[in-house]
């Protein structure tokens, strides 16, 4: 699986000081129906403005051409924050020290109706990266019990094996978020100095042992900031690609969350613009046309709902990023993961993209363009 990686970086040094022209970014947008490798890393130097909004008009067709005006909806459950991992730069770091908590199934099920009751009927279960504390059993169970509230429900947990991933298969797990968090290796073993997800391949090829063992919904990405913005972005796109290619009939997506303070002493060595940010995105759609894109509550509610009319086809909503939080109110300033710039309720989230002459869906987007 690492070929990609090689390639990304061979296109990147190939192509990181060229300045495509005006002229020239014309070409790949308007007269080619499917961009090469070479045109995706040639974007990605895109600096003006006015090139920038002509891939956006690109990427919106293509957006509307292959996921109609569907918007997916989701939240996230943290169930447990216990950790084991030493990353310098995540607030649930077992350097870190603060309250560990884990949800008992009791407290799951209470999470779970709470979430239900405001509208959300997309999850995605979340740990942190300790598999005596939360144990492959726990987070069975407690996916067991989200499948009974919830239409959809997916994992982001640390690493499993094959075998382990049929498990939550086998119980109507169907999705899986993975982010590699940077796809550099030299600054990835630097982020990550002990614990198991100090083991980069392993993690690496956790969505392609998902998809195996029968998921057909993963999620990949870096988080922007820790290395190279733009490397990391080409090297998550080919992921993308190559999961895609590899098994046809699953559901990719991709995502690009920036860094947000964690209640650490960390600070990033790269600072992603809104301008670069929104360039990513824009040319993740116009290299994977039908790739789903995700935005989290990372980023401030005005640029969601501007990127929604361009290029986004699922984001979270009225997301708690401690641990429960849904059914009993938290502080999400001390006890977070990370910080959340949109605090929207779900309502109001599906009120602007209904204004938007858009249509929220809490299932599977698939299902809500079958069903339009």
């Amino acid at each position: 699986m690492v070929s990609f990686l090689k390639e990304a970086e061979e296109l990147f040094e190939e192509y990181k000081d060229y300045a495509p022209s005006h002229r020239e970014i014309c070409e790949i947008i308007e007269n080619k129906e499917f961009l090469t490798k070479e045109d995706l890393a040639k974007l990605l130097n895109v600096s003006s403005k006015e090139d920038i909004m002509l891939m956006a008009k690109k990427a919106q067709k293509l957006t509307r051409e292959n996921f109609g005006k569907v918007i997916l909806l989701y939240a996230p459950l943290y169930i447990a924050n216990y950790c084991q991992n030493g990353c310098v730069y995540c607030g649930f770091s077992c350097r870190k020290k603060y309250k560990r908590e884990k949800l008992s199934f009791e407290e799951i099920e209470n999470e779970l109706r709470k979430m239900k009751e405001e509208g959300i009927d997309s999850v995605i279960i979340l740990t942190g990266e300790d598999r005596i504390n939360s144990s492959v059993e726990y987070i069975e169970k407690a996916c067991r019990i989200a499948t009974e509230f919830m239409s959809e429900v997916s994992i982001e947990v640390y690493p499993l094996y094959e075998e382990e991933y049929k498990r939550l298969s086998s119980i109507g797990v169907v999705g899986i978020t993975m982010y590699q968090e940077t796809y550099q290796r030299e600054d990835y073993d630097k982020l990550h100095p002990f614990g198991p997800k100090k083991d980069f391949e392993f993690r690496l090829n956790a969505p392609e042992r998902a998809l195996k063992a029968g998921f057909h919904e993963v999620c990949v990405g870096p988080l922007l900031g820790l290395s190279e913005p733009k490397k990391d972005v080409l090297c998550a796109i080919l992921h993308a690609e190559y999961l895609l290619d590899k098994f046809p009939k699953a559901e990719i997506s991709i995502s690009f969350p920036r860094f947000r303070s964690a209640g650490t002493d960390f600070i990033p060595s790269y600072t992603v613009s809104d301008k670069e940010f929104i360039k990513f995105l824009i040319i993740a759609r116009l290299y994977l046309p039908r790739v789903g894109i995700v935005v989290s509550t990372r980023e401030r509610p005005s640029l969601r709902d501007a990127l929604i009319d361009v290029c986004i086809t699922k984001m979270s909503a009225g997301s708690k990023t401690t641990v429960g939080g849904y059914a009993e109110e938290k502080d999400e300033d001390a006890e977070a993961q990370f910080e959340v710039e949109d605090r929207r309720s779900v309502s109001e989230v599906v009120d602007v993209i209904i204004k938007k002459g858009l249509r929220p869906e809490f299932t599977n987007w698939v299902k809500g363009v079958k069903s339009v």
